[in-house]
């Protein structure tokens, strides 16, 4: 059983649903949609087998969300 989506696209395993991982277990980013912060962000959570969207990520300029 693959631990990612990465992992399971390597073993064709295309309808692969990861495991939920509670928001507690895992930081929000600060870093704006689209930015090279938040793809960083995104691209880790892929490795570790995260959710990609976390739901206190930060979706707007305005938004005071910490990471």
């Amino acid at each position: 059983m693959p631990n990612s989506i990465l992992d399971a696209i390597k073993l064709g395993l295309w309808d692969f649903e990861p495991e939920q991982v509670p928001p507690t277990h895992y930081d929000p980013t600060g870093s704006l949609p689209g930015s090279q912060g938040k793809l960083e962000a995104l691209a880790e959570r892929a490795r570790l087998g995260l959710p990609l969207w976390h739901d206190r990520d930060r979706l707007y300029y305005d938004d005071k969300t910490e990471a």
